[in-house]
């Protein structure tokens, strides 16, 4: 099971990172990257106690640990330069939340992420044959979510991608133990927004990718 998408007490998760680590590794997930909500104003910070988190766990874990973010309710406008700051920062993924169709979130929020080239696209919720097309482009991937809510939409961002040739990957979008989520179960949910045996084969291995690339939060 390999996880792109959580979250810790550093933003509004319930667990310390190694307590999330520990619970991953305990329910057999072979890589993990803590993705912590920050705007503008946390950035910095969050990337930096993060950062510092991996690198004082991941001799001790016999999974995978990377450090990253996922900007949140930013307004669009700061999408570009936030993405490009995240990176300089050392984030070894970035992600925007998406227009997830449970929350508020800005419109052209979407559109603002694939331009500015994040690597994932969370829960995107009514995502446009044209933004798919555009993720397809830029190698912008776009997430299927294992979270309450989010999923709502899983079905249509898979048809989206699958029509506009986009890349898929998986996020538990984990706040809380019970969010942890085992891998048949993440191949459930995948199913059941219409992927077939080999999408689901490709979504997970993509996965591998942010992990080995060698930016940041590989394990010893």
């Amino acid at each position: 099971m390999i996880d792109l998408h959580s979250h810790t007490l550093l933003s509004d998760g319930e667990l310390l990172p190694a307590e999330l680590a520990r619970r991953a590794e305990a329910a057999g997930y072979r890589a993990l990257a803590f993705t912590d909500h920050a705007d503008s104003s946390t950035l910095d910070e969050t990337l930096k106690t993060l950062i510092k988190a991996v690198e004082d766990l991941a001799t001790h874990f016999q999974m995978r640990l990377l450090a990253g973010v996922e900007l949140t309710h930013c307004p669009p406008a700061q999408i570009a330069g936030m993405v490009k700051d995240a990176r300089s920062l050392g984030a070894g993924i970035v992600i925007v939340h998406g227009e997830t169709i449970v929350e508020p979130v800005r419109e052209g929020t979407n559109a603002a992420a694939i331009e500015a080239g994040a690597d994932i696209l969370a829960h995107p919720g009514l995502i446009t044959d044209d933004e798919a097309k555009m993720a397809a482009r830029r190698n912008v991937c776009l997430e299927i979510s294992a979270r309450a809510g989010h999923s709502l939409a899983n079905g249509l961002v898979a048809a989206a991608a699958r029509r506009a040739g986009a890349a898929l990957t998986f996020g538990t979008d984990t706040h809380s133990p019970r969010d942890i989520v085992s891998r048949e179960q993440a191949e459930r949910i995948a199913r059941g927004a219409g992927l077939d045996d080999r999408e689901i084969e490709e979504m997970f291995g993509r996965g591998w990718r942010f992990f080995l690339r060698g930016d940041g939060g590989m394990r010893a």
